[in-house]
C-alpha cells in the first residue's frame, strides 16, 4: 500500500511539469546576468545543459536582443530601464547596460526555443527526429575548435532557417506601438 501511495505522488507530480519538448520555449541561462546584452543575429548559440528543456539543448538561432526584454533599452538619461532580470521587475534587478530590441522578422517565438541535434557526422551520434513543424537544419560546422559532439543539425522551426545572403532585417520592435507583446 505505501509503495502504491508513493507511486501515485510520482505521478501527480509529473502531471504538473511542462513537458520541455522541442519548440517549447526557453530563455537562455546568459539572460540571467545582469551585464549580458543580448545576442547578435548573426550568431547561433547553444545551451546544452538547460533544465528548462527536456532535450536540454535551448537554441538560440540568428537572434537578436534578449528573449526577455523585446524592446530593448538605451542607458541615455530620462530612459527608464525596460530589461530586467528574467521574471522579475524590480529596481535591484534591473540590466546594466544597453540592449538592442528584438527584429520584427526574427522574434524570440521563431528563434530561440528547445531543440535537439537531429544529425552529424558522428555514425555512432545520439540524433533526435524532428517533430511535424520542424526541420533538420545543418547549424554548426565542425571546425576543430572545441566540442565536435556539438557540431551538426538541430530542429528547426519550419520557414524559419537563416540565410545571410538573402536575409534582410527587418524593422526592431517598438514599445510605442506594442509590436512584440
Amino acid at each position: 500500500m505505501r509503495l502504491r501511495c508513493v507511486w501515485a505522488a510520482l505521478a501527480l507530480a509529473a502531471l504538473g511539469c511542462e513537458s520541455g519538448g522541442v519548440g517549447d520555449p526557453c530563455v537562455p541561462e546568459d539572460e540571467y546576468q545582469r551585464f549580458f546584452s543580448g545576442y547578435e543575429v548573426s550568431e547561433v548559440d547553444f545551451e546544452t545543459r538547460s533544465f528548462q528543456c527536456e532535450t536540454r539543448v535551448c537554441l538560440v538561432n540568428h537572434f537578436q536582443g534578449r528573449v526577455s526584454c523585446p524592446y530593448g533599452q538605451t542607458l541615455s538619461s530620462g530612459d527608464p530601464a525596460r530589461c530586467y532580470l528574467p521574471g522579475t521587475s524590480d529596481a535591484a534587478s534591473s540590466i546594466r547596460v544597453e540592449v538592442r530590441p528584438q527584429l520584427t522578422n526574427r522574434r524570440a517565438s521563431d528563434a530561440v526555443y528547445c531543440s535537439c541535434r537531429c544529425g552529424g557526422a558522428d555514425p555512432n551520434g545520439r540524433y533526435c527526429r524532428c517533430p511535424e513543424g520542424f526541420a533538420c537544419t545543418q547549424l554548426l560546422d565542425d571546425v576543430g575548435l572545441g566540442s565536435a559532439e556539438l557540431a551538426g543539425s538541430y530542429c528547426v522551426k519550419a520557414g524559419t532557417a537563416y540565410h545571410t545572403f538573402d536575409f534582410a532585417p527587418g524593422p526592431t520592435c517598438d514599445a510605442a506601438k506594442h509590436d512584440c507583446d
